[in-house]
This record gives C-alpha cells, sequence and structure tokens, in this order.
C-alpha cells in the first residue's frame, strides 16, 4: 500500500528542533546513503541504520516512517545540496552548466547511488511513490525555471514548455552516459544545447 506523502510529512511536524536534534537526523540520512550504497537499499534494515547512525530506532521512527521515507529524503537533499538549479544569465550558459551537473552526478558516487534506488523503486511501491513527488519532481521543477526564465530574458518565446526540456535532456545525457557508454564531451554537449534543445524550445 502506497503511504501518502502527507504521512510523512505529519512526522516531520513534529520532529525535535536545535542544532543537535538537526545533527542527529543527519547522521541518520547519511548513514542510510552509506548502508544503500554498501549492502543495497532491500538488504537495509532499521536496526543496521540505527547502529550506523548510533541512534535509537524509536529516535529514527518519531521522524519517519520507514526506511522508504528515510532514503527519499536523503536523496532528495543532497541532490538539492550538491546541484543547484542554474543560473548563468543565458539559456546556452545554464543548458550546459545542468548537462554538466547531470554529467557529474551520474560519474561519481551519487550515480551508483540513484542506480540503486532506481532499481528498488520498481518493487517497493512506496519508495517509488516519494521518489517522484519528493525528488523527479524537483528535477522537473528545475527544468521549468530554466525556461521561465529564458522567456522572462526574451531568448524564448511566451509558449515555451519546460516539461520538454524535462522529458528531452535528461533522457539524452543519460543514455549516452549510461546506455552507450560514451563520455560526455564538450562537443556533444555544445551539439545537444545548439542543435536539439534550444530549437526544439523555440519552437
Amino acid at each position: 500500500m502506497i503511504v501518502p506523502l502527507a504521512s510523512n510529512t505529519a512526522h516531520q511536524d513534529h520532529r525535535p528542533t536545535g542544532a543537535r536534534a538537526e545533527a542527529r537526523e543527519q547522521a541518520i540520512l547519511d548513514a542510510a546513503l552509506e548502508l544503500v550504497l554498501e549492502v543495497g537499499y532491500d538488504r537495509l534494515s532499521m536496526d543496521a541504520l540505527a547502529e550506523r547512525a548510533h541512534a535509537g530506532k524509536a529516535t529514527i521512527y518519531r521522524h519517519w516512517s520507514g526506511k522508504a521515507e528515510v532514503v527519499a529524503e536523503a536523496v532528495r537533499l543532497r541532490q538539492c545540496e550538491e546541484r543547484p538549479v542554474a543560473d548563468t544569465g543565458s539559456l546556452r550558459g545554464d543548458l550546459l552548466a545542468t548537462i554538466k551537473s547531470i554529467d557529474a552526478s551520474v560519474s561519481s558516487e551519487d550515480g551508483a547511488l540513484i542506480s540503486g534506488v532506481l532499481c528498488a523503486m520498481r518493487t517497493d511501491p512506496v519508495l517509488a511513490n516519494l521518489m517522484r513527488t519528493q525528488v523527479v519532481e524537483s528535477k522537473r521543477t528545475n527544468c521549468l525555471q530554466l525556461v521561465e526564465r529564458a522567456i522572462a530574458r526574451g531568448e524564448l518565446p511566451s509558449s515555451a514548455a519546460g516539461d520538454v526540456l524535462y522529458e528531452v535532456l535528461p533522457a539524452m545525457v543519460i543514455t549516452r552516459l549510461v546506455i552507450n557508454g560514451e563520455e560526455l564531451t564538450e562537443e556533444f554537449a555544445a551539439h545537444l544545447v545548439d542543435d536539439i534543445l534550444i530549437p526544439l524550445l523555440q519552437h
């Protein structure tokens, strides 16, 4: 059964506040990511999480309903902190910076982390729902912001659709890196931006 996002929010509303509480929560989130990388999501247990984070299980359950909520929040916060929305002052610059960011993410430890979580989403509907609402939707929002800024600068017509960018950009970059196993060169990035993405958005 899929747990509504509101259920997780309710847990967050009753969290203790203060620097000590925040440090304890961060330790739990960090431990969750470490364990996903080491043993995989399926083998991650709340007992192992409590031991790694040096926290009681009661403390974890006071903040999160289960491991899906912990992992989804940990991934969301990590992605938001390490991959801010590009804002270079031009659409072309923003797109190139976004491509570079995706390349860095896939090529780093985050790539293995996201790959593991994506596989787990196929068999864990709770995790899948949380990832779509908390993480995937934020990526879509980032693309919408890039397009909205470009429209405001007069680089794109008001009819430009941010959803098109969200559908095409990540798919092409990940296909090249993961499916084809090719490097994401500056030449490819320029080709993707100049010959595909910008013309598509200007159409």
